[in-house]
Parts: C-alpha cells; sequence; structure tokens
C-alpha cells in the first residue's frame, strides 16, 4: 500500500498494511517550532529551516527529510505554497532561530513582545517576552451582534483568523486554480494522503467574535441571537465549500472542521443545547460536503466529548480528532469499543500532558505500544498525538514515539 491507500483503508474501517502515521498534516496534530527545532538538532540535521506556518500556535512545518524519516502518511496541501525563500524573514523567538511568512509582520514592542495590529491599527493578537503562542486581545462582536449581517464580512476580516495556508494566500492571482494544480501534483508525487485545513464551524467562531463567555452565557439566555448568528455562518460556510468543493473536491482526501467542544470534565454545555443549535446545522454542512465531493470529514475537538461523539457520527463525521485520552471519560478501551466501528480515530496516540513530556524514553514507548493494540486491530485508526507536540517534549520521547511504532508494526 502507498501512503493514500493506507489511511483511507483505515478510515473505512479495514485494517491497513501497517499503522498509517500523521505529523503535521493539521494544525491540531503538528509540532511547535521549539519542539521541532530540539529534534533536528538531537538528529544532527542542520539543513532546511525552522519555519512557522500557523503564527498563531507557533507550529512548525515538518519538511520532507523528516516526513519520510517518520513514514508519515498524511501531508497538508498547504505546504505546496509559500515555497520560496523569498516568502519568509529570519527571526530569533524564544530562543531560537526560525522563520516567519512573509505576510506576518507583528510589531515587535520594546520589552520583547509582539503584537498583530488588523488593518484598523486594533492590536488583536499578542505573544508576551515569556509566552510561547499567540493569544487572541480583541473581540469585534464583544459589545453585541450586529444589528444587520449583510456588511458581517468586513468584520470578519478584522480578525486573524486566516492565519495558516493555504486560505492565508487566498489573495494571490490565480489562487483557486494554483490550489488545484498544487493538489494534484502533490498528491501525484507524494502518494500520500492530502488534507485541507478549512477551520471552524460553529462554537469557536462565536468564542472568538464574542469571547467564549459571553457566547456561552448567550447560548443559554439568548440561543435565537446565536442561532442567529450561527445561521449567518452557514451561508458563510456554504458559499466558501462550494469554490473548495468545486475546484479540488475530487483531488483531497481529507478535509478538517472542527470546534472545540468539550473541557477536560465533560462537554462546554448540555448536549439538549449541542442537539438543537450546532449539531442539525453540523450536519447540514456535512451532507454538502458529502454530496460535492470525496472528502472525508476530520472534526477536531478537545476535551471531554464522550456524550457528543453519536451526535458527531450521525452528523456525519467520519474522523474525531484529537481524541484526548487524558480527560474525563475519554478512555481508550471505551471508545474503541463503543465507538470503533462508526468514526475513525485520529490522534489519541501518545499523552502529550503527562507522558511525552515528562516520562523517559522507555515509559513512552510503553505508552505508545499499548494505546496502539487498543486503537489499531480492525483499521478505524491514524496515530498521532494527543493534539500538537508542545516545546517542553524533549527529542529523545519523540522519537521514542515513532520507534514504538515500528515495533509495533514488525510484530504485527
Amino acid at each position: 500500500m502507498n501512503s493514500q491507500q493506507r489511511i483511507l483503508t483505515s478510515i473505512n474501517h479495514k485494517e491497513p498494511d501497517r499503522v498509517p502515521v500523521d505529523l503535521g498534516a493539521t494544525n491540531c496534530t503538528g509540532i511547535s517550532a521549539i519542539a521541532y527545532h530540539n529534534l533536528k538538532q538531537h538528529l544532527g540535521i542542520k539543513s532546511g529551516h525552522i519555519r512557522v506556518y500557523d503564527v498563531i500556535q507557533q507550529l512548525a512545518q515538518p519538511e520532507y527529510e523528516i516526513i519520510d524519516l517518520f513514514r508519515v502518511d498524511a501531508i497538508d496541501i498547504g505546504t505546496t505554497f509559500n515555497t520560496n525563500n523569498d516568502d519568509w524573514y529570519d527571526i530569533h523567538v524564544n530562543k531560537i532561530d526560525m522563520q516567519w511568512p512573509k505576510w506576518f509582520q507583528p510589531r515587535h514592542n520594546p520589552d520583547d513582545s509582539y503584537d498583530v495590529l488588523n488593518r484598523d491599527g486594533i492590536v488583536i493578537s499578542k505573544m508576551t517576552k515569556d509566552a510561547l503562542v499567540f493569544d487572541q486581545t480583541y473581540y469585534p462582536c464583544l459589545g453585541g451582534y450586529p444589528e444587520d449581517y449583510k456588511d458581517f464580512h468586513k468584520i470578519y476580516g478584522k480578525n486573524l483568523l486566516i492565519s495558516i495556508p493555504p486560505f492565508s494566500n487566498i489573495g494571490q492571482k490565480r489562487f483557486w486554480k494554483t490550489l488545484r494544480e498544487n493538489a494534484i501534483n502533490l498528491k501525484e508525487r507524494s502518494k500520500k494522503a492530502i488534507v485541507i485545513n478549512y477551520g471552524s464551524a460553529f462554537f469557536e467562531v462565536g468564542n472568538s467574535f464574542r469571547r467564549m463567555d459571553k457566547f456561552l452565557i448567550d447560548i443559554v439566555r439568548n440561543p435565537a441571537e446565536v442561532e442567529k448568528f450561527c445561521d449567518y455562518l452557514m451561508e458563510f460556510h456554504f458559499n466558501s465549500l462550494k469554490v473548495i468543493c468545486s475546484y479540488i473536491g475530487d483531488v483531497i482526501d481529507i478535509i478538517r472542521i472542527g470546534d472545540d467542544l468539550g473541557e477536560n470534565n465533560g462537554p462546554f454545555f448540555n448536549p439538549k443545547i449541542y442537539r438543537k443549535i450546532f449539531n442539525p446545522r453540523l450536519t447540514e454542512i456535512c451532507d454538502f460536503i458529502k454530496k460535492h465531493s470525496s472528502m472525508k470529514i476530520l472534526f477536531h475537538s478537545c476535551g471531554s466529548i464522550v456524550p457528543l461523539i453519536p451526535d458527531l457520527i450521525e452528523a456525519g463525521v467520519d474522523i474525531l480528532n484529537p481524541v484526548q485520552i487524558n480527560a474525563r471519560d475519554m478512555d481508550p478501551k471505551f471508545l474503541k469499543e463503543n465507538f470503533g466501528d462508526d468514526i475513525t480515530f485520529w490522534g489519541g496516540g501518545a499523552d502529550t500532558r503527562n507522558v511525552i513530556n515528562r516520562k523517559k524514553p522507555d515509559e513512552v514507548k510503553n505508552h505508545v505500544l499499548e494505546l496502539l493494540e487498543i486503537f489499531m486491530p480492525g483499521g478505524g485508526y491514524v496515530w498521532n498525538t494527543v493534539h500538537n507536540i508542545l516545546p517542553d517534549v524533549p527529542p529523545e520521547n519523540i522519537i521514542a514515539m515513532f520507534e514504538a511504532i515500528e515495533e509495533f508494526n514488525n510484530q504485527n
């Protein structure tokens, strides 16, 4: 099997020839620039660059040398953009040398913090001297919802939402034709499963415009306004997905959407609320994608979301990520036994909170092997860590994870 066949076989709940692996195909399955820098140093790789393609989370774009070394099976179509040296500039941040994309020009302050300003000069995101990521500081609907949504696209443009390729390049001439050409060439050249990062659906967008505390209150106290807001987003999504499906729906294998619906102890709201406001609209989005493309739907949601998994399956979600096994009730055996026939788990392969950042390499290896024994039988699984590999993960432990995968493949 080639990489694309391997991943699609597993998504179709058949066991492939070996464990399908992802590293960096989405901005929820990647690696921080700091961890990537440390990994390259440990491996003695001096060539290439530390290029930050997700400027908010400060994630590195894995290079082909690393992708080949760890036998990664999925790849982000965004890697086909910003491929020239002139598309990047050198920067020294968090004690390492890296590169930021040319379009990203935050203001460097005397205290070594960085501010992102929108076109109106408002600071919308900040990374302080000791921070590792950019945090949102501006919420355009904090004072209330728009009276008229006809100009909402102008508000949309005031937030740093479209921050990763390919859509960070959408203003370029012939963007859509280039995107299709790149997707075809990447699929033929790499033989890997091609992923496109579309973005958030409803809840996270509401959080980013209204702020989470206010949006959560609105969901309970003012659901009619929230539904009105979501209906506008539906129109926005359909307009976007029409073009995406038209140009690349027959080429891209997986489209990532998502909403962080849970925290450590459970969903953010009563599942009844989710079923009334959000899941019917997600169902319409999934139906549209399936009707107009051959793309599989990867849904990202952190946290403890067991009560919502049946709803996601009913909505048409094919893949769940990041499978946060360190959250309440997200026991791997329970998940596999109860939902493994109906949804593919993409993640959950290593605990990024308690294990790979704190344990010794042999403990990490045993941890990964135990999880593979649970998740892999019968397919319906793509290995990845629980969300991104963070800066505090030692390179020895990253290597130990991939060694465990090879060991598992050789045993089975």
